[in-house]
């Protein structure tokens, strides 16, 4: 009989070094408390609180119905799909691509891991624009690079600049990635700032951008403007897009890059050796999204403006909530440091993610720390929910915070 110890479980160095998604884990802690019978309003995950259209959802029908669509599909996508994007490209982002430059995967987060993975190599450096979306930097880390921040500012609405860019360029810098309209800020950048991007990047012909434009359609300013639309950056460009937010399809997993034609072979050769193919009927639905009826999408657009004016009206209400009016997406990213070193007289709150934990504790509201987007004095608030639960919330948030002192 062996009477040794046993060891620990051995998991890898690159997954037990991992961070969890903090998005995923407040949703799981608010899941906790449902359970427990306790109704918490969720403003923590960027999921639209609107159902698919209901035409998109009839077009998975017909497919499954027509029963052409039950094998495996083409590793990069179903033809028609890849010739329906670059209709979209040419029309609202005057980029014109080929079918062969264009690889649709289970979502703009695979597509953004199949990019980093065929670029990076161990020790690259890769340029974030901070706050960032939560994963940049776990997906940086997982393929050996090292990530290299560049800060925007509540005051310049969250958005690093040119200049800023053009500092952090050494001679290990690989890849840039950046998103707009942005997750954590819903910051947008206008084409005087796209522009000063671009010429910053011509200079380093080395150096390839992944440009996150899950949000494009979730935009305030009237005109969304595409890195790879600058004829210098067309061929260092991967664009990254999807379904999930424009069309509040995040269940059916869709996204897709469109690049120089070697780069979406490399993705396409990654990802047929891990997923393969995204599923048949969501790329059904996809086709149907972007072939058929638009304004179910521009409607849910204009309802997020009319939430976020009623947001930004109850953040002021609230002593001590610095913030800023986005301009894209439906998060609002104030800082709170005010409350760091307030207490209750039980809870003193610390840093961000305490102040997430008092109000998940206290007032049952599930927020996100800023600290998994790379600004530890900020939080990401959802306003992807209704009116009665946007203003039940921040009720309870004021009342809440006013006990800190």
């Amino acid at each position: 009989m062996n009477s040794s110890v046993a060891s620990p479980q051995p998991v890898s160095h690159r997954i037990s070094n991992l961070a969890e998604s903090a998005t995923l884990a407040m949703a799981a802690k608010a899941r906790e408390y449902r359970a427990q019978g306790i109704d918490v309003i969720a403003l923590s995950l960027g999921e639209p609180d609107f159902k698919t259209p209901k035409h998109i959802c009839e077009g998975a029908k017909r497919a499954i119905d027509e029963g052409k669509y039950f094998s495996y599909p083409p590793v990069n996508g179903y033809l028609d799909l890849r010739e329906a994007i670059c209709d979209k490209l040419q029309r609202d982002n005057n980029i014109e691509y080929g079918a062969d430059q264009i690889v649709v995967s289970n979502g703009a987060k695979q597509s953004i891991a199949n990019a980093m993975f065929s670029l990076v190599n161990p020790g690259d450096e890769v340029i974030v624009f901070s706050p960032y979306w939560v994963s940049y930097a776990a997906i940086i880390q997982l393929a050996e690079g090292q990530p290299v921040f560049i800060e925007g500012t509540i005051e310049n609405e969250f958005k690093a600049t040119a200049a800023q860019l053009e500092a952090a360029i050494t001679s290990k810098t690989n890849v840039v990635i950046y998103s707009s309209p942005s997750n954590p800020t819903g910051g947008v950048f206008s084409r005087d700032e796209m522009s000063d991007i671009a010429g910053v990047l011509a200079n380093h012909p080395e150096i390839y951008v992944i440009a996150d434009e899950i949000y494009e359609y979730i935009n305030y300013t009237g005109e969304h403007v595409s890195l790879a639309s600058f004829p210098e950056m067309y061929d260092r460009t991967i664009t990254v897009n999807g379904f999930a937010k424009g069309f509040a399809m995040t269940g059916w997993r869709v996204g897709y890059i469109a690049a120089p034609k070697w780069i979406a072979k490399a993705c396409a050769k990654m990802q047929g050796q891990i997923t393969s193919a995204n599923c048949s009927i969501a790329q059904r639905a996809a086709l149907t999204a972007l072939t058929e009826d638009m304004s179910p999408t521009h409607a849910m657009t204009e309802e997020y403006l009319r939430r976020r004016g009623l947001v930004f009206e109850l953040l002021q209400e609230i002593p001590g909530i610095k913030t800023n009016l986005p301009k894209g997406a439906f998060y609002f990213f104030p800082d709170i440091s005010a409350y760091f070193g307030k207490s209750d007289g039980k809870t003193t709150i610390t840093n961000s993610d305490d102040f997430c934990l008092y109000l998940l504790d206290e007032a049952h509201v599930a927020l996100v720390t800023g600290a998994a987007f790379g600004a530890p004095n900020c939080v990401r608030i959802s306003y992807a929910a209704s009116e009665e639960n946007l203003r039940k919330a921040f009720s309870k948030i004021k009342e809440v915070l006013a006990r800190l002192a």
